[in-house]
């Protein structure tokens, strides 16, 4: 096995891009929740995400209008939520990082249940260049066998 070297990087900037991702994560997180109950109902309301998301009323209001300062939903007085094509954009390359989250740990022999509560904090905060190994090695033909 070979030795781990420590990051080069130093903590602060480490640290930072933790920050950063906690950040755009509820949005991340809301976004591919709200695309996920209108694909499967025809239309996300804040009772609807309340319950998929199992938190309070007033979280999912504060949440929406979070979004919607960003761009990335729009919601009229009484009207459904609904996503940007931002906010859409943003869900779709969410979704694909889990899978390909839970593809890797799947290839390394992870049970798929554990796989997916586990990508779910993973997704978050892993790189492109990261993500593109992981799919670099999906692409192999030993690790596809074991997904």
């Amino acid at each position: 096995m070979a030795a781990i070297t420590m990051p080069t990087t130093a903590p602060r900037e480490r640290f930072t891009k933790t920050r950063r991702d906690h950040a755009s994560e509820t949005f991340e997180d809301y976004t591919e929740a709200i695309d996920e109950i209108c694909s499967s109902t025809g239309s996300c309301r804040v009772r609807d995400l309340a319950l998929f998301m199992r938190v309070s009323h007033v979280t999912v209001v504060r949440i929406v209008r979070r979004l919607v300062a960003e761009g990335l939903a729009s919601k009229g007085s009484h009207a459904p939520i609904t996503l940007t094509p931002s906010g859409a954009r943003l869900a779709r390359a969410a979704r694909a990082r889990h899978a390909t989250v839970i593809s890797f740990l799947r290839a390394l022999g992870v049970p798929l249940a554990q796989a997916t509560r586990d990508a779910e904090g993973i997704e978050h905060h892993t790189s492109s260049a990261t993500l593109r190994a992981m799919r670099r090695y999906l692409a192999r033909p030993r690790a596809r066998a074991a997904t």
